[in-house]
């Protein structure tokens, strides 16, 4: 599987605060090591005038833009947008204070879909362009970026679909399966990683009463109702290649139209998605290996994790030989793991 590109590290702006505007200044001579209640009061007035620009700051790069991408006229209570920013922005020779903030409301906006674009081609393909941008929009009003870098403004669309239902219909379980294993492969692709445990330290001379595996943080074990698997590679083969973005105001329009791909048929699944290589892979898994991995990723033991296989009958004589085979493959994949140091 081609191996996608790794995403740019960007400063996400917080309805808390940013450092990205003119700061209040303190009193000379003011000892900012003393107490707060020793500080003078024109420090304190000062802090507080600061992080009142910095959230009327947030407040304006983070509204949603119009439908014509612009920058919205009127304000959170009503008024023009043109006064509340004159506020805390100032006009210079060539632009308002209105176009000045403008401009930063629209490089955020345009900057988070297209992260969102990037990061989940296969919902994107089963929506279409008009129907997924348009759900972006209302996820990233939802659950705007407050990490230090958009490789995890995602990690709440599953969530969101739930909630929504709307945006996915008639596809909606289809479309939840579909988005996990997309943000199972954002997570495997750099995930924290720990060091290995080669497949003779795991069990030899240890008791499987007591015995437990960690598993790789980057593993992601997942349970579907449908092959999402090849449904997802299907669409990342037939994904063109594509550069860096251009000038963000016409971002959107710089982007190949998504084929829509059809649904497959129901068809229940298990999955490891794991790094290896370098790369991502998906392995399907048998559902005795699923309870198996599932059961040592909650912290069972190896004697608990293994019952939970659930092997009966004829099946059950010749486990054991099946368990070796897997549990050799597993520790070549290096999904167990030394137990993290506190």
């Amino acid at each position: 599987m081609k191996k996608p590109r790794r995403k740019r590290a960007v400063v996400a702006v917080d309805r808390r605060a940013t450092g990205s505007v003119a700061h209040a200044k303190p009193k000379e001579g003011a000892n900012l090591n003393a107490p707060r209640a020793r500080r003078s009061r024109a420090t304190a007035d000062g802090y507080t005038q600061m992080r009142d620009i910095q959230r009327a700051f947030a407040t304006a790069i983070m509204r949603p833009l119009t439908k014509g991408y612009n920058m919205q006229p009127k304000w959170t209570d009503g008024r023009s947008t043109k006064k509340a920013v004159a506020k805390f922005i100032k006009p210079n020779d060539r632009l308002s204070s209105f176009e000045r903030i403008e401009i930063y409301n629209k490089q955020y906006w345009f900057r988070l879909l297209d992260s969102l674009y990037e990061d989940f081609p296969g919902l994107r393909a089963l929506l279409g362009d008009e129907r997924f941008h348009q759900l972006s929009i209302a996820y990233i009003d939802k659950h705007p970026s407050t990490s230090f870098t958009l490789r995890d403004l995602g990690q709440h669309m599953e969530k969101f679909l739930a909630k929504n239902p709307k945006w996915t219909k008639p596809h909606q379980k289809f479309a939840r399966d579909l988005v996990k294993l997309e943000w199972a492969h954002i997570l495997a692709f750099d995930g924290a990683e720990l060091p290995p445990l080669e497949i003779d330290e795991l069990l030899d001379g240890a008791n499987p009463a007591t015995l437990k595996l960690n598993l790789q943080p980057y593993l992601t074990l997942l349970a579907c109702d449908y092959p999402v698997d090849d449904f997802l590679i299907s669409v990342r083969r037939r994904a063109e290649p594509r550069g860096e973005a251009s000038n963000a105001i016409s971002e959107k329009r710089t982007h190949a139209r998504t084929k829509k791909v059809k649904v497959p048929k129901p068809q229940k699944s298990y999955l490891a998605i794991h790094r290896q290589d370098q790369g991502v892979w998906y392995k399907r898994l048998d559902p005795a290996a699923y309870r198996i991995c599932r059961a040592l990723q909650k912290g069972e033991t190896l004697q608990k994790a293994v019952e939970r296989a659930n092997v009966r009958g004829k099946a059950a004589e010749d486990f054991s030989q099946t368990l070796q085979r897997w549990f050799a493959q597993w520790a070549s994949f290096g999904w167990f793991c030394k137990t993290p140091k506190m």
